[in-house]
């Protein structure tokens, strides 16, 4: 068990059935699937010590021509669809905290948790400096989600039995960026 601040917060992100679930649309498969365990033993030990989890979840429009990602990846985590629904244990834990004001998801239309979305503000504004991050995947939305946090000056905290990717390469190229780069905490 971690002992956490008052000022952390764990963010699970894009942990969907498009991105994990073996018949997902854009799934990073077993990598994916096997860190259900560690994400949701971080949701519990956040939600234990009455500490935030957020969920920033990619949302799309099929075959939008204005975003840059329609060009990129099949479609994916289309709104309203079972791709966009949260993997595995992860959907009924959600479920089951709809009063939690703790707890809250949101939609992401960029890799970056940050970009177009007022999560800078609301963390702030509850003077969160330390962000825990989980989910999928680790060389792309992990990553770019990373990136602007250290930009913005908040201490970063990657779980690496808690993060997943479509290469093994890209796990470690990703892991090693987030410590010697940004100077992640790795645990």
């Amino acid at each position: 068990m971690i002992i956490l601040t008052q000022n952390e917060a764990l963010l699970i992100i894009d942990y969907t059935n498009d991105f994990v679930a073996p018949d997902g649309a854009l799934t990073s498969g077993k990598p994916g699937q096997d860190i259900e365990p560690a994400i949701m033993n971080l949701a519990n030990e956040f939600l234990e010590q009455d500490r935030w989890v957020l969920l920033p979840t990619d949302v799309h429009t099929p075959n939008d021509p204005y975003h840059p990602e329609t060009k990129l990846f099949p479609p994916h985590n289309v709104r309203n669809t079972w791709g966009r629904q949260y993997y595995g244990q992860l959907q009924s834990w959600f479920d089951g905290q709809t009063d939690n004001p703790r707890i809250w998801s949101f939609d992401k239309t960029r890799y970056s948790s940050f970009a177009g979305t007022d999560l800078d503000l609301r963390l702030r504004e509850r003077k969160i400096d330390t962000v825990h991050l989980a989910g999928v995947c680790t060389d792309i939305c992990v990553l770019h989600t990373a990136v602007d946090a250290y930009n913005l000056g908040y201490k970063i905290v990657i779980h690496k039995n808690a993060v997943a990717t479509f290469t093994e390469h890209g796990q470690e190229w990703a892991l090693d960026h987030f410590k010697n780069s940004l100077g992640a905490e790795i645990v």
